[in-house]
C-alpha cells in the first residue's frame, strides 16, 4: 500500500506534507495476489528507502536497527546519513510512502470502475485479494500505530491522515452511490476492512476472506 514526497525525507513532526501523488518507480508493495516486488529503485536512496519499506512491513519498524537497514542497501553509514539524516526521518518516509501508494491503488480502481457503487465492490474484491496473499502482514498503518502508542507521535499523525483521507473517500463513494448516510456506512465500511486486515494476517484468511464477502454485501445492499 506508497511512496516518498517529491524529494526529500518528510520533516519530524510534519502531517501536512501527505500528498497523493502517483508514487515514484520500485518502491512499491503491491496489493494483490502475488508477493510485493521491493525494486532497489534509482541510486542509493531509492536502495536505503526500499529496503526500508521491505523490513518495516515484514518484521516491524523498531525491531530494525540502523545498522541492518545499512548493510541490506549495500550502502554506507556516511550515505545513509547523507540522504535521511537519522532513523526517525527514513521512518517518516516510509509512511508517506505507504499513504501515497495507497492512494494510488485506490484511485486507480474507482479511475477503472467508474462509480461510486462498483468502486465499492472493486474495494472490496482488492481486500480479500490483499489478505489470501501468502506473504500479507496486514495494515501497514494499523501495525504502525500499534508500535507508536503516543497520538501525537508524527508518525501516528501520518496514520490519523491517511484514515481520514480514505474515511473521506470512502463517504464520498457511498454517497455517489446513493447511500442516504454515507458517513455511517463509510464506518461500518472502513470497521469491516480493518477486521479483515487483523484476520487476513493473525487468522485464518479463508475464513475471513469469506466472512469479508458477507459483511461486504451487507455494508453494499441495495447499491
Amino acid at each position: 500500500m506508497a511512496v516518498d514526497e517529491a524529494g526529500g525525507a518528510v520533516q519530524r513532526g510534519s502531517s501536512s506534507a501527505l500528498s497523493t501523488d502517483t508514487p515514484p518507480q520500485g518502491l512499491s508493495i503491491p496489493s494483490d495476489a502475488t508477493a510485493p516486488v521491493f525494486a532497489s529503485g534509482p541510486g542509493a536512496r531509492g536502495r536505503i528507502l526500499a529496503t526500508a519499506m521491505r523490513l518495516f512491513y515484514y518484521e516491524g519498524i523498531r525491531s530494525v536497527g540502523i545498522d541492518r537497514l545499512i548493510a541490506e542497501s549495500s550502502v554506507t553509514k556516511a550515505t545513509f546519513y547523507k540522504h535521511f539524516g537519522s532513523k526517525d526521518a527514513l521512518i517518516l518516509t516510509y509512511m508517506q510512502c505507504v499513504h501515497e501508494e495507497a492512494v494510488a491503488t485506490v484511485n486507480a480502481l474507482a479511475a477503472e470502475a467508474g462509480d461510486g457503487a462498483k468502486t465499492l465492490h472493486a474495494l472490496v474484491a482488492h481486500l480479500q485479494r490483499d489478505a489470501q496473499r501468502d506473504d500479507f502482514r496486514g495494515c501497514p498503518f494499523i501495525n504502525a500505530a500499534s508500535e507508536f502508542p503516543d497520538a501525537s507521535h508524527p508518525v501516528r499523525v501520518i496514520v490519523t491522515t491517511h484514515r481520514d483521507w480514505y474515511t473521506a473517500f470512502i463517504s464520498e463513494q457511498f454517497r455517489l452511490a446513493g447511500h442516504p448516510l454515507p458517513g455511517d456506512a463509510a464506518d461500518e465500511f472502513i470497521l469491516v476492512r480493518d477486521g479483515a486486515m487483523v484476520g487476513g494476517y493473525v487468522g485464518d484468511s479463508v475464513a475471513t476472506t469469506a466472512a469479508l464477502s458477507r459483511l461486504g454485501d451487507h455494508c453494499l445492499a441495495g447499491l
